[in-house]
């Protein structure tokens, strides 16, 4: 994969790391963290700037999750039957996006960017929801690209002429983001239960006095003459 992509970007460019990148967030299974990094070992073999790579890079994902996210929000559940979109959200990844929306909310779009696999199903279930303004998304989107994007550019930049060293650091980076995510999705999930069971705690004690108020006020009107 990566020596057809390397071919592919020295032959066209920023171009080539730009529609492959749009393809991505299409959902083709091409990796996108190996093609930033390839895109960062052509900069390091001097054939592009590297800085002008991260800005293509940035605007790759973006533009791929952002179309994504668009189709969703436009054709809503209609667009679960086109064919490739079908293969990508099956009603099982449906359904459990869904519930990752329900616990997590809008942070989800910000762990989204790590997870390959679930990335494309994640933004069209969040452009279904319409519950996402444009600009949430591309908030969240766009503050996890500024983290993702230019680390694996760089990475592929300084490690160009050192291949071994390059793929063993990518497997480290790769797993320390597993585990990034992990510790931050329990986090997440520790807060809101906690805020749930508080939220039930005070609707619990609420209902509670509306009943003592009631009874309250039935035992004054017993206690009236006639």
């Amino acid at each position: 994969m990566f020596a057809m992509l390397e071919a592919f970007f020295l032959q066209y460019g920023y171009a080539a790391v730009f529609v492959v990148l749009l393809a991505c967030g299409f959902g083709v299974p091409i990796p996108e963290d190996v093609t930033l990094v390839t895109g960062g070992v052509i900069s390091g073999l001097g054939y592009t700037n590297v800085h002008i790579m991260v800005a293509v890079g940035m605007l790759g994902v973006l533009a791929g999750d952002g179309m994504m996210f668009a189709a969703g929000r436009i054709y809503g559940d209609r667009i679960l039957k086109v064919r490739f979109i079908a293969r990508i959200m099956t009603p099982k990844r449906y359904v459990q996006v869904q519930e990752k929306f329900e616990k997590y909310g809008n942070w989800v779009l910000f762990a989204a960017r790590f997870l390959p696999g679930v990335r494309t199903a994640i933004f069209i279930t969040a452009g279904i929801s319409r519950r996402v303004s444009y600009l949430r998304f591309i908030a969240m989107d766009g503050l996890a690209a500024l983290i993702s994007v230019p680390v694996w550019v760089y990475l592929g930049e300084y490690g160009a002429r050192n291949r071994e060293w390059l793929w063993n650091k990518v497997h480290q980076f790769q797993n320390g983001l597993f585990v990034i995510i992990g510790i931050a999705a329990a986090v997440l999930l520790y807060v809101w239960l906690r805020k749930r069971r508080r939220s039930s705690f005070f609707r619990a004690k609420l209902s509670e006095l509306r009943q003592k108020r009631k009874a309250a006020k039935t035992a004054r009107q017993a206690e009236r003459p006639e």
